[in-house]
């Protein structure tokens, strides 16, 4: 009863229309005091005490402890009236029942109160009877009439019902919130700050329940009751701080944010609106301070918004209240501090990233609220933001710096001319990280839609061309990032700047720097990203955009030509192409064309179609450059070839695609760049063809000369330009040009580099194909000038100059070049030329000149071109022995000079080659001169190099280029024995070529051996398939050389000796008629490959008695004679084998043979001179014996003559034990 006394007397019971209570009278107020001071003795302990001792403690004191203010003096204190009627409601509470926190123990309360329809429907509510939705439902309804005022006790215990469900955690349906909601809102009808104290305590409380439908009821009064909730706003502030540190996403943050928006949109209201302010002055300051702590506690809480609904719900509750809090200057200020204070650099403890996103969000919510931040601050928070963002001190992360940055676009957004201002500033500075990061900001503004930005691009890109000559690597990069931003956004403020020429221009800084080879690892590494970055800044760029093509077209042309930019034409291609299938690749007229276009036009090279086709014609056949880059040359001129010439449109349509086809790797027929280089110019002579334009074709040569002129020695460039140039020239028609031009670039040539020299023989062989007698009458006339006064008399002066290196690399050059023609000429054109011109020419500049190994070698290879020329044309007029005679000569010479030089010289494999060619040109060589010939190469080539060199080569660096120089001198020689074969009109020279290869096939040294018989074989594998009788003959001979090499230490030895009995065979069986039993070649083969020499030696046994079933009776004498050698001279296994194979074939034949007995008995006898006679002994007496058995009468009668003077002892002990044991 005290609680309620108090409570009457205090709030003198709220009027029906809730209008401000008016000031208690003298004896209200010592009620007031007496009765507060009874309730508090009782209300000190009590758990109500904890939620309103903030707001009575100035009322009452400490109990005890704190004086206590007089009645008069608390009723005179503004703050203490005022709480006391913010808290009315509050109050009305006292005398309630203890409210339940479970639903499980609440039960019926007995009351004192009559029963009413809200009684009832609050039963049922407590029981739990019923539709609880439809209960509300019907509440709400009663609520709502005109008559409806429930007591006091009633609202407290309906109060704590419809909580229950409003904040129940769980278990409770959404619609029955929202009826308990619609039943609070009707409730404050009538009772509206006991409803507004409720749903204030269920903001500030701690434990877990749902806040949502307490801020949707919320929403709902302020939406009814205004002007009420007015006086709540600092309580409700104070609460909806506890809710934004307990929500972080969803229905209830947006709801919460909504609460905001509308309680600050209604605040705002009323302020502006001019009444009369609700709250004293302190209490209008407790209001702001809390909105100040809400407003920060929002923007710090819910910055990490994923969902973009509660992004823009937390963005609108933000600019509501900094709607309030900038309406007036004293809480203005405290914001831009604030402000301040949140960006501080100073403040190193703070999370960066959180403090990022909080500016954000206040910059975010900035422009939507009427006031302008003071220029000192803007200043100091761009400032402090810039300079956190790019201190180097600082390892922000990628996600503080993207955030950071957008904070300095809002700024821009907010005050444009300012922060543009800033940054301009920051590029004079020599803080190199400042300089990059503004570039980097104002490429961001660039990119921007903001129209205020879009004002400032000329006087950004103003201020960023001043820095375009800054050294640091950092700052170019930084530039040309700005420069593809500004691209990407806005070209028509490229005008005031050629943004096009400094991406070149930075790529064309970069290549040098590159080239000059002076850079650090890392250095190099940053230049080399700086040309990708400019190549991706153009490939990158959208044609369709308006604009573009009068930036690119045509000012990309300008580029194309000069080398310094090759790397470029990746992307001016596809710029280029984009731009053609646009149709914006048309004539403009001068005055649309930009003026740097201009400009660069008249300063630079005049911009030909033969200049463009020359440039695009040499980065294509460029190895070097890469088949994209070579790509892209193709490219350029499909796409430009309406500018190049109208008349190769669709030849190049047609030709050009294929050739794309084989850089993609789709046209496998031109594996490498030779094969590529001839296809390129054979389409460059098609196109020449198909232009038929005198004129042009002379203007391109013209140009392909002048940058032949001016490449570079020894670069790829420059070979591929002689050659284009040669193409050109052979389409020329003009005599006096093509001459002026050849002797130009003859006499420039610098045939000392191996290049140069290579080059001048393409440009002489390539022009000569349609100026064949042109192109040969100026090489006589330039070849007279290199040898003129070698025999009359010149100058000192001259006579140095002729005598000199490049003299004499010009006159290797030349003769090359002669033999080069030879080749591309026809056959009338070659043999009415050949001899007086082409060969004459050669000896008169090889007489001239030093004849050092070069001027040889050039020789040489120039006898067999035109050798091979001659003999491909199929020339039937005789070739002048003389001079064929000479040139063996000379030949024969350089192989004697060096026979037994170095360990492997390629000088006789290419004079074997020119002997190959020349052999074949009639008349044939005399049987004397071949033969000498023969010996000689086998001499260079089969007996050389000695076993100890072979050693040695083996175990040098350059083992795998010496066999293979090795081999292939080889397969040369065993090309000039078949040539000579064929050639050769004296029947017998086989048997020549048989012994010339006998000293190598008996040799002790094994790798002539196998050298011999890779000879052999080759020789033979000819003479089978020319089906020639002469092996045949020499059958014999053959047969007694390969087979003690059946057991010969190499195992590719053996091979080949098996390889070349076989082939033998095969001929004597087609020359026989008849077909041999070869048996199981298969396992001869691996019995010759065994490393077990006993299975080495059981194998050329069967290999043995194969051939000598197959052998002709009238060779015997040659087959003896040949094993003789081995057997005289040979060691080991080869001596085994030749001694089994003899046994075999005696015992085979050796009835047979009456006729070649006494021969076959002096082969034997002679055998016995050598001293390497202990390991053929057996297969000598052996022999002897079956001699003896076979042919007794003849045997005995030749042991009965008396022993010759040469005879050897061994032969003296088989004479007497024969005579001793047959002659009874």
């Amino acid at each position: 009863m005290m609680y309620f006394l108090f409570l009457k007397k205090c709030t003198n019971t709220e009027n029906r229309h809730h209008h401000r209570i008016p000031g208690p009278s003298p004896g209200h107020v010592m009620l007031c005091e007496v009765t507060l001071l009874a309730v508090m003795s009782q209300l000190w302990l009590s758990p109500l005490w904890q939620r309103w001792g903030r707001w009575l403690s100035p009322l009452v004191g400490r109990a005890g402890s704190e004086p206590r203010e007089s009645v008069v003096s608390v009723w005179r204190h503004p703050v203490v009236m005022e709480r006391l009627r913010a808290l009315r409601g509050l109050f009305a509470c006292v005398g309630c029942m203890p409210r339940r926190t479970r639903r499980g123990e609440r039960g019926r309360v007995e009351s004192p109160v009559p029963t009413c329809a809200v009684t009832l429907l609050l039963q049922r509510l407590q029981d739990q009877e019923g539709d609880r939705e439809q209960a509300y439902c019907e509440l709400e309804h009663v609520l709502g009439e005109e008559d409806s005022r429930p007591p006091c006790g009633v609202v407290n215990r309906l109060l704590a019902e419809v909580s229950q469900d409003l904040t129940a955690a769980q278990g409770v349906t959404d619609s029955v919130r929202m009826a308990a909601s619609n039943v609070l809102v009707a409730l404050a009808r009538t009772h509206f700050s006991m409803v507004m104290a409720e749903l204030q305590g269920h903001l500030k409380a701690t434990r877990e329940m749902c806040k949502e439908f307490v801020l949707v009821t919320l929403s709902k009064l302020f939406s009814i009751y205004a002007p009420q909730c007015i006086s709540f706003v600092w309580l409700t502030l104070a609460g909806l701080c506890s809710v934004v540190g307990r929500v972080r996403s969803g229905r209830t943050l947006r709801t919460a944010c909504a609460v905001v928006k509308q309680w600050m949109d209604g605040v705002k209201i009323h302020l502006s609106s001019g009444k009369h302010s609700p709250w004293p002055a302190t209490e209008k300051e407790q209001m702001y301070e809390n909105l100040h702590e809400l407003f920060f506690f929002v923007v710090s809480n819910w910055q990490d918004c994923k969902e973009e609904e509660d992004r823009q719900a937390v963005l609108g509750a933000v600019t509501a209240m900094m709607t309030v809090l900038l309406q007036e200057e004293l809480p203005r200020e405290h914001v831009w501090e604030r402000l301040l204070w949140l960006v501080h650099p100073c403040q190193e403890m703070q999370d960066t990233c959180r403090v990022a996103k909080s500016l954000h969000m206040f910059l975010e919510a900035l422009p939507g609220v009427q006031s302008v931040i003071p220029k000192d601050k803007f200043l100091a928070v761009t400032s402090a933001v810039f300079y956190q963002l790019f201190d180097d001190a600082k390892q922000h992360s990628e996600a503080d710096r993207a955030e950071l940055t957008r904070c300095i676009l809002l700024q821009a957004r907010i005050c444009p001319e300012e922060t543009v201002l800033f940054l301009q500033s920051q590029l004079g500075d020599e803080w190199e990280a400042g300089c990059v990061a503004a570039l980097g900001l104002l490429g961001a503004l660039a990119r921007s839609d903001e129209p205020a930005m879009t004002e400032k691009l000329p006087q950004i890109t103003e201020a960023v061309q001043r820095v375009c000559s800054d050294p640091r690597t950092r700052v170019r990069r930084a530039v040309l990032h700005f420069i593809e931003d500004l691209l990407s956004a806005n070209l028509w403020s490229c005008s005031a700047w050629d943004v096009v020429g400094h991406i070149f221009s930075e790529f064309s800084r970069t290549t040098g720097r590159r080239a000059a080879r002076d850079l650090s690892t890392q250095e190099a590494q940053e230049e080399g990203a700086l040309q990708e970055l400019c190549m991706d800044i153009l490939g990158s760029l959208d044609v369709s955009a308006r604009g573009i093509s009068k930036l690119l077209w045509p000012r990309l042309l300008l580029y194309v030509v000069p080398a310094q930019y090759t790397g470029m034409l990746i992307p001016v291609s596809r710029c280029v192409q984009a731009l053609a299938k646009r149709g914006e690749l048309t004539v403009r007229d001068m005055e649309d064309l930009d003026p740097h276009f201009l400009s660069s036009m008249f300063q630079g090279p005049l911009l030909t179609p033969q200049t463009l086709l020359a440039r695009l014609l040499v980065v294509a056949g460029s190895p070097s450059a890469g088949s994209e880059l070579q790509a892209a040359a193709l490219l350029l001129l499909q796409n430009l070839h309406s500018k190049i010439h109208r008349a190769v449109g669709a030849k190049w349509a047609a030709e050009i695609p294929l050739l794309l086809q084989h850089l993609e790797g789709k046209d496998e027929s031109f594996p490498n760049s030779e094969d590529w280089e001839h296809r390129l110019l054979k389409f460059l002579r098609a196109s020449l063809d198909v232009v038929e334009d005198e004129a042009w074709t002379k203007a391109l040569s013209c140009e392909l000369s002048r940058r032949l002129s001016s490449s570079a020695s020894s670069s790829a460039e420059k070979t591929f330009l002689y050659k284009a140039l040669g193409t050109v020239l052979g389409a020329c028609k003009e005599v006096l040009h093509v001459q002026q031009k050849l002797l130009q670039h003859l006499e420039e040539s610098n045939a000392e580099e191996p290049s140069e020299a290579q080059g001048m023989i393409s440009l002489v062989s390539l022009a000569a194909d349609s100026n064949f007698h042109t192109v040969l009458d100026t090489l006589t006339m330039f070849a007279s000038r290199l040898c003129k006064g070698r025999n009359g008399r010149i100058s000192r002066r001259k006579k140095t100059e002729l005598d000199s290196a490049r003299a004499q690399a010009t006159r290797s050059a030349l003769i090359l070049a002669h033999g080069s023609l030879a080749l591309r000429a026809s056959k009338e054109q070659l043999l009415a030329r050949l001899e007086g011109d082409i060969v004459g020419n050669i000896l008169l500049l090889y007489s001239c000149s030093c004849q050092d190994l070069q001027n040889k070698l050039a020789l040489v290879q120039s006898i067999t071109d035109f050798s091979s020329a001659v003999h491909a044309v199929g020339g039937s007029a005789f070739f002048n022995p003389s001079l064929k005679s000479k040139l063996l000569e000379i030949l024969m010479d350089l192989l004697k000079k060096y026979y037994m030089g170095t360990p492997v010289s390629p000088v006789p494999l290419k004079v074997i080659l020119a002997l190959e060619q020349l052999s074949k040109l009639k008349p044939s060589l005399g049987s004397k001169d071949a033969g000498e010939m023969l010996a000689l190469c086998c001499k260079n080539i089969v007996s050389h190099p000695s076993a100890e060199m072979m050693l040695k080569i083996k175990k040098s660096r350059q083992a795998a280029q010496y066999l293979q120089l090795l081999q292939t001198s080889l397969k040369a020689l065993g090309r000039l024995m078949v040539v000579l074969l064929e050639t050769e009109t004296i029947r017998g020279f086989f048997q020549n070529i048989v012994q010339v290869l006998q000293r190598s096939l008996t040799s002790n040294n094994m790798w002539e051996r196998n050298r011999a018989l890779q000879t052999c074989s080759q020789l033979l594998a000819a003479c089978e398939e020319l089906l020639r009788g002469d092996a045949c003959e020499s059958f014999g001979s053959l047969v007694g050389l390969l087979a003690p090499l059946t057991c010969d230490p190499m195992p590719a030895s053996r091979q080949l000796a098996a390889t070349c009995l076989s082939s033998l065979l095969r001929m004597q069986a087609k020359a026989a008629n008849r077909v041999i039993e070869t048996g199981d070649t298969g396992s001869l083969c691996e019995g010759l490959n065994d490393c077990s020499s006993i299975t080495q030696l059981q194998t050329s046994s069967k290999l043995a008695r194969m051939v000598c079933s197959n052998f002709p009776l009238e060779r015997t004498v040659d087959f003896l004679m040949a094993i003789k050698e081995t057997l005289r001279k040979g060691k080991g296994m080869r001596v085994r084998a030749a001694g089994k194979w003899m046994i075999t074939f005696l015992q085979m034949y050796g009835k047979d043979i009456c006729r070649d007995v006494l021969p076959i008995l002096h082969i034997l006898r002679s055998c016995t001179s050598s001293a390497q006679h202990s390991t053929f002994m057996p297969f000598l007496c052996q022999a002897v014996v079956i001699l003896i058995c076979c042919h007794k009468e003849v045997m005995i009668d030749n042991f009965s003559r008396l022993l010759g003077p040469t005879d050897s002892e061994m032969w003296r002990r088989i004479r007497e034990f024969c005579l001793q044991r047959w002659s009874r």
